[in-house]
């Protein structure tokens, strides 16, 4: 029995070599096959420099537990999520560490219809098999073909958008030498077919491993930039940076200015709503006022969600939400199979600079006015759970309202936070809003006041 660390709530992640090689690869997918029995499962991976061997060893596992497998090659996550639900297969894989550091990799499974398997739906069942290495010998080998799924996946985005209705932009597009280059070459190539004016910009957009202009991870202050400053070079409408796998985008307006995924959720939202008033929303637990602000004035109706995509998927499933966001820029929609796309959010975007003629600043203007938050602030701590214990106990006589949906948030009536232990990195993740019209007090006083809290 060999104990796998890789194994998170939601997903796969690990440091190379101890936690993640060849070997537990192929036992991982050995044991998918074995657990879930699919006659044909879709294959992806990223640009990093192990994924390619990875990805090869997880179908060697597939094939002898007796699984058929479609190789995408080089995917995004929700390429993969796409096949999934859009091909005649009964789940699929990418292997993908998304935003880790160049030491780490990982893998995002999923079942028929791209249905999500985490901790509580099959995640510990595989690590269980993994881990004890009983397998069936099967008497028939299963077989890997390749197959290009990027002009159907380009066809089902281009449902998003009515062409007639765009008017001219100009985008900056930062693939961060990730994967999302070759998708952004396709919409490029169909938005010249249909004469949509459109201008791409592109940057980083080269997929390569290496990572030279660094990890593709736009959440990171420090990654913002370069598509900052080529958005004012260029005098762009908007800017748009993808994290490795793409399956997250972050938004830029014209101003260069970097636009925190919570206020992107709103915006989103407050579009599905417009269509259709009276449809669920979910999100989650980090940020939530100005979501809810939204949905009140929009009538939509907020549903809740622990943090990360099989969460959130689950959640949206089970109330049919149309739309649901996290303020991590993970953005799910029922027309995608509840799955999330870093693709599509954008593509949405376009959809609401055009119809209302306003900036993208514009849009979120009063958003931040009214709810200005911390963005999420990291910290390596020696022991989360005493940290945020440690928080608890420090507000306790204030009397806040308590919320555990995904760690604690602590409600004060003109402030709240929530503080939550990562579930793919060694980190404490804090994130702080405020209601601007009953707070006279800065938000960086409470984010020095949460800093010196959690490091002394």
């Amino acid at each position: 029995m060999t104990n796998l660390t890789c194994f998170k709530a939601y997903d796969i992640r690990g440091k190379l070599g101890t936690e993640l090689n060849e070997e537990i690869a192929y036992k991982i997918g050995r044991a998918y096959g074995q657990i879930y029995c699919p006659q044909k499962v879709v294959i992806g991976c990223d640009i990093r420099l192990t994924s390619e061997d990875l990805k090869q060893a997880t179908i060697r596992g597939l094939n002898d537990a007796g699984v058929n497998v479609l190789d995408l090659g080089m995917t995004g996550t929700e390429e993969v999520y796409f096949g999934a639900f859009h091909l005649d297969v009964q789940g699929g894989i990418e292997v993908t560490a998304s935003h880790n550091p160049m030491d780490y990799n990982g893998m995002k499974l999923v079942r028929e219809n791209a249905r999500p398997i985490g901790a509580d739906s099959g995640l510990k069942d595989i690590q269980a098999l993994a881990e004890s290495g009983h397998f069936q010998e099967m008497s028939q080998k299963g077989t890997t073909e390749q197959y290009n799924i990027l002009p159907e996946f380009v066809d089902h985005l281009m449902t998003y958008i009515d062409p007639a209705k765009l008017r001219p932009l100009k985008l900056v597009m930062n693939a961060g030498n990730g994967a999302a280059g070759h998708v952004i070459d396709a919409l490029e190539d169909k938005f010249k077919q249909l004469s949509i004016p459109i201008e791409f910009i592109k940057i980083h957009h080269e997929p390569n491993g290496h990572f030279p202009n660094g990890i593709p991870n736009p959440i990171l202050i420090e990654n913002r930039g370069y598509t900052s400053d080529a958005v004012l070079a260029h005098q762009a409408d908007m800017g748009i940076a993808w994290d490795g796998d793409f399956d997250r985008c972050f938004l830029f307006d014209e101003k260069g200015q970097f636009i925190e995924g919570y206020y992107i959720v709103g915006l989103l939202a407050q579009a599905f709503l417009l269509k259709q008033k009276g449809e669920k929303i979910v999100h989650d637990p980090r940020l939530v006022w100005n979501t809810l602000d939204i949905l009140k004035e929009y009538d939509g109706i907020a549903v809740q969600s622990q943090s990360g995509h099989s969460f959130i998927k689950d959640m949206m499933r089970e109330h049919n939400a149309v739309y649901g966001g996290e303020m991590s820029a993970h953005h799910y929609f029922r027309d995608f199979a509840y799955c999330d796309s870093g693709m599509i959010p954008w593509l949405l975007a376009t959809v609401v600079l055009s119809e209302t003629k306003q900036s993208l600043s514009s849009l979120v203007e009063d958003m931040i006015k009214k709810f200005p938050c911390s963005g999420e602030i990291n910290f390596k701590v020696k022991d989360t759970q005493k940290t945020i214990q440690k928080i608890f106990d420090h507000f306790a006589d204030q009397k806040p309202m308590l919320d555990q949906t995904d760690g604690v948030s602590l409600d004060f009536g003109a402030w709240r936070l929530n503080v939550r232990a990562s579930n793919t990195e060694p980190l404490l993740r804090l994130n702080i809003e405020s209601r601007a019209d009953q707070n006279p007090k800065p938000m960086q006083d409470y984010v020095d006041e949460l800093t010196q809290l959690i490091q002394s």
